[in-house]
């Protein structure tokens, strides 16, 4: 909806691992460290440029999900406005996408505070 920030930084991710994944009813949340993404657009797992898993509004995730567990963070691009991709060291990238135009898809809180509503 709002689009990603120029200004996104996500270093704090960096040599982090994701330690939580949650599953709500309309979300799904990934910790990685003191960074928290609360997403409720679509989430895919991607390989070797394959996506391997996926998660979507109202379905649980697939089981790839567990191989992002306790994987650390090599880094994170931002390719466009859209897409936030977080790149783990066993190759799998954690793609984010801001798909909508009418509400929001992803929050990013360090440390519990909002810092980014996407």
């Amino acid at each position: 909806m709002y689009r990603i920030p120029k200004d996104l930084d996500l270093s704090k991710v960096i040599g982090e691992f994701a330690t939580e994944i949650r599953v709500g009813q309309s979300d799904i949340q990934l910790a990685l460290g003191s960074v928290t993404f609360t997403i409720e657009s679509q989430v895919k797992l991607v390989r070797d440029g394959k996506v391997i898993g996926n998660w979507e509004f109202g379905k649980w995730p697939t089981e790839k999900f567990y191989e992002i567990m306790n994987v650390c963070v090599v880094k994170y691009e931002v390719p466009d406005e859209r897409t936030i991709i977080i790149v783990l060291e066993n190759n799998i990238e954690i793609h984010m996408h801001d798909d909508s135009d009418e509400n929001e898809c992803i929050q990013i809180s360090i440390n519990g505070d909002a810092k980014w509503i996407i």
